[in-house]
């Protein structure tokens, strides 16, 4: 600065450039996002903050991505059962939209998505879905339901957020284990990266009456022993064989 070969000046001017080639940056991110979930009518301070979430991860998974996921999967959802589609949309669009400002305010995602909403008229239903997707208060429609569904498939499916390599290899590993330790048992498979278990029974031990007491009751003893996302899918495959020569 003292030689004259750093301007203050020069500086803020590049800061201010940069700052605002940033901010069209999320803008267009934001009406992209708005435009793929099929949403629309949204105010532009809303859109600027789901525009801000590209730059937001949770768990490895980025939170742009994710909400217009559960924004496609909770219209597929309302579609399937017969409700608004383009409201379940928008609810499952609008979910997470507190993330792009918790960083920087006082509160939980949850409360500044909330109060975003609100500020910007908002239906009740989105409203509703931002508090209730968490537990915070109890859903009062069925679209908020179906938009918390939505979020924990986005959030819980394969693939979608980082797990430490050595945690995912136990998990597996555990599984097998349980399913092993019941007497009749032959052979384990952990499959679909942990979300099934497929166990090959002894014919001669194993009946088909108790295949099915066997399924349920590895499924509750994998429900008290382990923690995991999601659900998974105990399946007993009980198999009888009958051969014969021709000479």
């Amino acid at each position: 600065v003292s030689d004259g070969r750093i301007h203050p000046g020069r500086i803020e001017g590049v800061v201010e450039k940069a700052q605002k080639e940033l901010d069209e940056r999320i803008l267009e991110y934001g009406r992209s996002a708005a435009q793929e979930a099929k949403v629309h009518g949204l105010h532009l301070e809303l859109i600027k903050a789901l525009g801000r979430m590209q730059f937001r991860t949770s768990y490895g998974q980025n939170q742009l991505k994710h909400s217009v996921e559960v924004a496609k999967l909770t219209g597929v959802l309302a579609v399937e059962l017969g409700f608004n589609a383009k409201l379940a949309r928008r609810c499952g669009l609008m979910h997470d939209i507190g993330k792009a400002i918790d960083r920087e305010s006082e509160g939980t995602h949850v409360q500044l998505g909330g109060q975003l909403a609100k500020k910007y008229g908002e239906p009740p239903e989105v409203l509703n879905t931002i508090l209730s997707h968490h537990g915070d208060v109890p859903p009062d429609n069925v679209i908020s339901v179906l938009a918390a569904s939505a979020d924990a498939i986005s959030g819980s499916r394969p693939g979608a957020r980082r797990e430490n390599v050595e945690n995912y290899i136990q998990r597996l590993h555990d599984l097998e284990e349980i399913a092993k330790g019941f007497e009749g048992v032959n052979k384990v498979y952990a499959i679909q990266a942990g979300r099934e278990v497929r166990i090959m029974v002894e014919n001669g031990k194993v009946s088909d009456a108790y295949a099915e007491v066997l399924a349920k009751d590895i499924a509750e003893k994998i429900e008290n022993e382990l923690v995991y996302p999601g659900q998974i899918k105990v399946t007993v495959i009980r198999e009888y064989r009958a051969s014969g020569v021709a000479k």
